[in-house]
C-alpha cells in the first residue's frame, strides 16, 4: 500500500568507537554536511545535526520506505568510508557497532532541534555519559513502569 503522509521524526545518536573524542571541530561541518546529504538522498529530510567530538546527534524525518535501522547503517557506513579516505581523523576512525533512535512527535520537533544545536554550550554543563543517561531514563520510564 501506498503511503501518502508520514510523519515519522526519529532523533539518532551516533557514537565514535570506544567514546573516543577524535572528530575535530575542524571538520566537525563537513561532516555534518555529509551525512546531511546521505539523509536527503535517502528520500528524507534532515532537520538538525551537531557532530561533537565523540557523538552525534541528529534529527530527520524519514521516509515511510526506510527503517531507522536501514538509515542508520547508511549513514554510518557511509560516513566511516567518507571520514577515513578524506584522512579527517588520525587512525581508522569507525563508529559504536550501536547506536540509539528515540521518536520524537511533531510537537517536540522544535524543542529536539533547539538542543541538537546547543550541544556545545550543553556540553559544558553535561558530560556525554550524563547526557546518555537521561536520554535512556526518560524513554524508558513508560517500558519500565508497565
Amino acid at each position: 500500500m501506498k503511503i501518502e503522509y508520514n510523519n515519522l521524526y526519529t532523533h539518532f545518536i551516533l557514537t565514535t568507537y570506544k567514546r573516543v573524542a577524535i572528530i575535530s571541530e575542524k571538520n566537525r561541518e563537513r561532516i555534518e554536511k555529509y551525512i546531511t546529504g546521505i539523509v536527503s538522498h535517502q528520500h528524507s529530510k534532515l532537520y538538525a545535526i551537531y557532530a561533537n567530538p565523540e557523538h552525534v546527534h541528529f534529527l530527520v524525518s524519514r521516509s515511510p520506505h526506510i527503517s531507522e535501522e536501514e538509515l542508520l547503517e547508511i549513514v554510518s557506513s557511509s560516513t566511516e568510508r567518507f571520514i577515513n579516505s578524506n584522512k579527517l581523523v588520525a587512525g581508522k576512525f569507525a563508529w559504536q557497532q550501536s547506536a540509539s533512535a528515540f521518536s520524537v512527535s511533531k510537537s517536540d520537533v522544535d524543542r529536539v532541534c533547539k538542543y541538537i544545536l546547543n550541544q556545545p554550550e550543553h556540553h559544558k554543563k553535561t558530560t556525554f555519559e550524563e547526557e546518555y543517561q537521561k536520554f535512556i531514563e526518560h524513554y524508558q520510564t513508560g517500558i519500565n513502569n508497565q
